[in-house]
């Protein structure tokens, strides 16, 4: 399925029919939460920060999926490596392999709950983590295209 692009805040997900949602967004391998995307996160809910910072293993690749509600779950993608903006941190690599993890868990997922799903996201790893979206755009058609995707440009009417 192609790629919907909404105007507004990916934080306020627009829910379609009864689908799950899960919002996704990228976060770095330094156990450090403050900047970006999360601020934006942290100011509608405590619980994907506080679980966050509760995880042993920053390691690139790993994923971790919060329960907001019985709607809604924010993914943490560990996918940007270290801190900074002055040159990519965002590493494709490890963009592909959270969201081909992200994919074997929903499809296992929707299979249990008997559930269709929708993702949503911001465009994930192109603000501090400094990737390109053309090719964040193509490792998303590729390991999660088969799903309801919609990524948010926020502040635009």
């Amino acid at each position: 399925m192609p790629i919907t692009y909404l105007k507004g805040d990916a934080t306020d997900p627009k829910q379609i029919k009864d689908e799950k949602m899960f919002l996704l967004h990228v976060c770095n391998n330094k156990g450090r939460w403050g900047r970006g995307f999360v601020l934006a996160i942290s100011n509608r809910w405590y619980e994907p920060e506080s679980e966050y910072r509760k995880l042993k293993n920053y390691d690139l690749g790993v994923i971790q999926i919060v329960k907001i509600n019985d709607d809604l779950s924010v993914v943490n993608m560990i996918a940007q490596n270290g801190l900074g903006t002055y040159r990519r941190r965002v590493d494709y690599k490890q963009v592909k392999v959270c969201l081909n993890s992200f994919n074997s868990w929903v499809t296992e997922y929707k299979k249990k709950h008997k559930t269709n799903i929708s993702i949503h996201m911001p465009r994930i790893g192109c603000g501090l983590g400094g990737g390109n979206w053309k090719t964040v755009e193509k490792i998303i058609n590729n390991e999660i295209g088969e799903h309801n995707v919609f990524v948010y440009d926020f502040g635009k009417k």
